[in-house]
């Protein structure tokens, strides 16, 4: 994978989320853009009308090898997902703006992992966001739920966004502090 932090050619029309709003929206073709960071498997962009957050799975459009996302993780006995494996995936959803992954953050608020009717294993995280007014959540809930639903014995997941408790410095890890030079 590249990283430099050149200009791009969009290669091909994709469709990005803005930041912040997360408005879904088109960059066409022949557009330049400006990659800012690569986090997640998703990129960061820039164009001469914002910034935007490009999905890994269109990373062709800027040159990049688009990344094949798989877990390999084993289930527990009973066929259930294991914890530490939805964990680690959650570690790889970050908010576009802030260079630190949503557990660190302290956006997790809970990770449950439940037995369906149907015998399959569903996920439930409860998470928040740092400003209420970030247009970015559903965004991040859905990069998480796909990241989530990677995991061996997962069938089904729901990331729901709660306001409560409200969201403050203080959650944010030991680890998260150092990468933002808060420690």
């Amino acid at each position: 994978m590249t990283t430099d932090k050149r200009d791009r050619i969009l290669t091909r029309e994709v469709t990005v989320t803005q930041i912040p709003s997360g408005d879904k929206q088109t960059l066409f073709a022949n557009e330049t853009v400006f990659i800012h960071q690569v986090l997640g498997g998703s990129y960061t962009i820039q164009t001469s009308t914002g910034l935007y957050r490009l999905d890994g799975k269109d990373a062709d459009a800027i040159g990049e090898t688009v990344a094949v996302q798989t877990v390999t993780a084993a289930t527990l006995a009973d066929g259930a997902p294991d914890p530490e494996a939805i964990w680690d995936q959650l570690r790889k959803v970050f908010d576009p703006e802030i260079p630190v992954n949503i557990v660190d953050l302290g956006l997790v608020y809970s990770m449950d992992v439940g037995k369906q009717d149907d015998g399959g294993f569903k996920v439930d995280v409860a998470m928040t966001l740092t400003a209420p007014g970030c247009g970015m959540g559903p965004a991040i809930a859905e990069d998480a739920k796909g990241k989530i639903l990677l995991v061996p014995g997962v069938a089904n997941a729901d990331v729901r966004i709660t306001w409560e408790p409200a969201w403050n410095q203080s959650m944010i890890s030991e680890e998260g502090k150092m990468k933002l030079g808060l420690i």
